[in-house]
């Protein structure tokens, strides 16, 4: 039986989800930290950044060194984070590209200059 922590409860089979009661009954400090990872991925899925200066304080307030080191680092900029939690913008529809020109490059790697990248991944 694996991923019943980082899985949505919803998508766990009955026998995976008697499993995971048992095992957060039986350690509060697994519990916590499963209660804060469900609450920071559901502000992921429902873009419910403002919730964030919340989140981070009861991450601290729960001395999990995972957890609390890695609620520390939106702090360094703060603004941006909210707001990747908050909008729906994404760089999907970039990235397909740039894996692509990157792949490119990669196979034109010591064969020829610049000049010739540059027609190849125009043409392509």
């Amino acid at each position: 039986m694996t991923g019943w922590l980082t899985r949505h409860p919803a998508t766990l089979t009955e026998e995976e989800k008697l499993h995971r009661k048992a095992e957060l009954d039986r350690c509060p400090d697994l519990a916590s930290a499963a209660e804060l990872t469900s609450s920071f991925a559901e502000m992921l899925t429902t873009l419910s950044g403002d919730r964030l200066p919340e989140w981070i304080t009861e991450a601290a307030d729960a001395n999990l060194p995972g957890i609390s080191s890695f609620a520390t680092g939106p702090n360094s900029d703060f603004d941006a984070v909210t707001a990747g939690l908050t909008t729906d913008w994404n760089s999907g529809p970039v990235e397909g590209t740039v894996n692509r020109i990157k792949m490119l490059k990669r196979q034109m790697f010591g064969r020829a200059g610049f000049g010739l990248l540059r027609k190849r991944v125009l043409l392509s």
